[in-house]
């Protein structure tokens, strides 16, 4: 027998904070009352507040079907908006992601709008989303698809190489087998992309080489015993059916979702927000489009690393130094724009600094260009967020300061002022935690940070 959770008291006052209680109990008490590790975990609301991990989502229904590389507490957004409890309360997300800000939404019955511009990420999003599905019509697609897969024949010799240094024969016979057949059941139907949603949420998971945590592959470490690719999407079917059960009790599908670019937020009538939730890229360097090349190997969507330029990367913001190769842009250009205008000043010899300090670094990365075209591409993201911020309204971002090559940015006091200068009011920082400050294996000893940017006008 299930012990139940153990919660702090009700205090008087706090009734709009009951639903997250239940919420937490009714997620650990069915989905993982057989699992002892997930036993040991007992969320407390008084911590919520106070948490940006991603991890904390893999323990909840539908979060949990794909761990994105980055992103914050989907019962983190859920205190936010219990907070600020109200009929009027209207949130986006221009860096959804997989999804977390809109299905936090959903479960608080608040209208969102999520906005992503990597492909893949935003389908991934797209089939989290789908969660309304009947169980019955998903089940009998998956059903349909593991008959397929039996009688199919496997054609495996198309793969890229990363998917052979990947998979041992045996299982990506069964998983070419299963491609097919999810190809086959791809009728534009909400069960199809859970379908769809099954098969990539098991690619890693049956990978007979390491992934790391960050979502990179690596072929060089190996797993000893890997799991049936069969066993593996027949759990991965089981868990979404359930998941879709439990956020029909929970949830009202209100969400809104669409491939767009953060820098224009074409799709989001002006004045229509209250409130945005979001975590944009940081300036460390980090390639989201690499992040999931195993995924878009397999499915066909990419060759090689060499595809993710055009496929993925043209569409994203640029805080990766792969975006800005030498040459690639005019950094004089960037840094004369308009809209660094308010931190000219501040950027330009960080600029300079970084072209200098690259070419004494073996890989000369091209941290000088990205900075620039960093915050020029915020700046652009800053000024598209207040047409389509109502007054008043507030502004959350998730964001940590940044310091490639030992050379400090100052980002969120520069995002501020970008804040103020699009037609914002005020801006505050809240700390949330300090970050390289245990320097062993460190690339640099500048100690960093990361927390809230609370942005209101």
């Amino acid at each position: 027998m299930v012990t139940p959770i153990k919660y702090q008291s009700v205090q008087e006052g706090d009734d709009v904070l009951l639903r997250l209680r239940e919420d937490y109990e009714q997620a650990v008490l069915e989905l993982f009352a057989e699992d002892p590790e997930a036993q040991k975990v007992h969320p407390r609301l008084s911590a919520v507040g106070h948490t940006s991990n991603f991890l904390n989502n893999m323990r909840l229904p539908v979060h949990r079907w794909f761990r994105y590389s980055a992103g914050f507490s989907a019962e983190w957004v859920k205190w936010l908006l219990a907070e600020r409890d109200g009929s009027d309360l209207r949130v986006v997300d221009p860096f959804v992601g997989s999804g977390t800000t809109c299905l936090a939404c959903d479960e608080m019955a608040v209208p969102s709008f999520g906005i992503e511009a990597h492909p893949f990420v935003y389908r991934v999003a797209e089939a989290k989303l789908s969660y309304a599905t009947h169980p019955e019509l998903f089940i009998s697609k998956a059903e349909k698809a593991f008959a397929f897969a039996r009688k199919a024949t496997a054609r495996t010799e198309h793969y890229p190489e990363i998917i052979g240094k990947c998979y041992g024969v045996e299982t990506l016979d069964y998983l070419d087998r299963f491609r097919q057949a999810v190809e086959a059941e791809q009728d534009g139907s909400s069960e199809a992309r859970l379908l769809w949603m099954a098969l990539v949420s098991s690619l890693r998971v049956v990978s007979e080489a390491g992934t790391a945590p960050w979502q990179y592959v690596l072929p060089g470490r190996r797993k000893t015993v890997p799991p049936s690719p069969e066993i593996t999407l027949h759990k991965a079917t089981q868990m979404i059916a359930a998941d879709i059960r439990f956020m029909a009790r929970r949830a009202t599908p209100l969400a809104k979702l669409h491939v767009d670019d953060a820098r224009k937020c074409v799709t989001v009538p002006d004045g229509w927000a209250t409130l945005v939730i979001t975590s944009p890229p940081y300036a460390n360097n980090y390639d989201y489009a690499d992040a999931t090349r195993l995924e878009m190997a397999f499915m066909g969507e990419i060759r090689g690393w060499g595809d993710l330029q055009e496929t993925v990367r043209r569409h994203l913001v640029r805080a990766c130094s792969q975006h800005v190769p030498p040459k690639s842009v005019n950094l004089d250009e960037v840094l004369a724009s308009p809209e660094l205008a308010p931190i000219r000043d501040e950027i330009v010899p960080v600029c300079r600094e970084l072209s200098s300090v690259r070419l004494e670094r073996g890989g000369k990365k091209t941290y000088n260009n990205m900075i620039a075209c960093y915050f020029f591409d915020l700046a652009q993201t800053w000024k598209a967020l207040r047409r389509v911020c109502a007054s008043p309204s507030e502004v959350c971002f998730v964001i940590g300061d940044s310091a490639p090559y030992g050379v400090y940015v100052p980002v969120i006091e520069w995002f501020g002022k970008l804040a103020l200068a699009a037609g914002f009011e005020s801006w505050t920082f809240e700390k949330l935690r300090d970050r390289n400050i245990k320097w062993k294996n460190r690339k640099h000893r500048v100690p960093l940070c990361e927390g809230h940017l609370w942005v209101r006008g």
